[in-house]
């Protein structure tokens, strides 16, 4: 992986291989530096190496790479999006690429195994040259661990004001800026925004023009989503570009009412009014009025509460997403 330092597929890169490594897969880790990552990794009991993964005049990260496949002997190399994908070297294992958004496949021309995240991206592969037989998807998964709602005291939000949380990185895709907007028609609602990113001042200073920012509170990143989860009462996600978004199964997961724009992820997945509330992309009036009646329809809320945790339940579990890897695996090893 040679993601960020923060980010939505590298927060799931570290939930997947350490959900394998529970399960029992034997697998050593090659990451972007990063102590904190590392860190994390290694308390799993995951052999971790640290590389440069830099740009085309970085050599020493393919040397490093070739002495670790000529000392590990691995099977499978699977390697996360575009940069790790360029930067490895060849080898005589199985090359498995994973993608999390609608990369050129050419990209990943070097890999005999190429896994989306969405059906549709496995679609983008095939349209790009790959056989059905090497382009496969496999899910992501939300963990659904029990979490003690973080305290609205210690964000000065009012115990009884209706909450919104929406989690992301401060970027123009994401759409943080229909969302204030939207919670500018929107009466006595309060908005946590989780996440940084390049647009912080930028969506400040707009809620302060809005006259919002007494309801808003940016909470910079941040590791306890379940626990900001638990505390909300609606999870929207307004993003304009979002191949997948994890954002969408962590809500169903907490068994929270989701408010999604319909990008590609979302439009793909959620059932509209059944396990989730769709919108059209930049539409500011369309995103309050879903807002409203989510807030003021309990019944209406609780059903889609209701039916996104079934689908949890059925597809986006750890448990039913490592099994799938794991007989993956097992598969183009035969």
């Amino acid at each position: 992986m040679a993601g960020a330092a923060k980010g939505g597929a590298e927060t799931y890169f570290v939930d997947l291989v350490t959900a394998l490594a529970r399960a029992g897969l034997d697998q050593r880790v090659a990451i972007r530096s990063d102590p904190g990552r590392a860190a994390i990794l290694r308390n799993e009991g995951l052999a971790v190496r640290q590389m440069r993964f830099g740009g085309i005049f970085d050599w020493s990260t393919g040397r490093a790479l070739r002495e670790a496949f000529a000392t590990e002997r691995p099977d499978i190399v699977q390697t996360w999006m575009s940069r790790a994908t360029q930067r490895c070297p060849r080898t005589d294992a199985i090359r498995v690429g994973w993608l999390g958004g609608y990369y050129p496949p050419r990209v990943f021309r070097d890999c005999d195994h190429v896994v989306g995240v969405t059906p549709d991206l496995v679609r983008h592969l095939r349209e790009g040259g790959f056989a059905a037989e090497r382009a496969h998807y496999l899910p992501t998964f939300a963990p659904a661990q029990a979490a003690v709602p973080v305290s609205r005291a210690a964000l000065t939000t009012p115990d009884g004001a209706p909450l919104l949380l929406a989690l992301g990185r401060l970027h123009g895709k994401k759409g943080f800026d229909v969302l204030l907007q939207a919670l500018a028609k929107v009466r006595g609602a309060w908005l946590w925004i989780a996440g940084e990113g390049p647009l912080r001042a930028e969506l400040t200073a707009l809620a302060a023009r809005l006259g919002v920012d007494g309801r808003v509170r940016f909470l910079g990143w941040r590791t306890d989503r379940e626990a900001l989860l638990a505390a909300c009462d609606v999870c929207v996600m307004p993003s304009r570009y979002e191949p997948f978004g994890t954002v969408m199964i962590e809500a169903w997961a907490a068994q929270k009412p989701l408010i999604a724009a319909a990008a590609a992820g979302p439009k793909g997945l959620v059932r509209d009014s059944i396990d989730g509330l769709l919108v059209p992309i930049d539409d500011i009036g369309a995103l309050a009025a879903a807002i409203d009646r989510v807030l003021t329809d309990r019944q209406f809320a609780d059903a889609l509460a209701a039916a996104g945790h079934a689908v949890y339940q059925q597809r986006y579990t750890e448990g039913a997403v490592v099994t799938q890897y794991l007989d993956f695996y097992q598969r183009i090893r035969a």
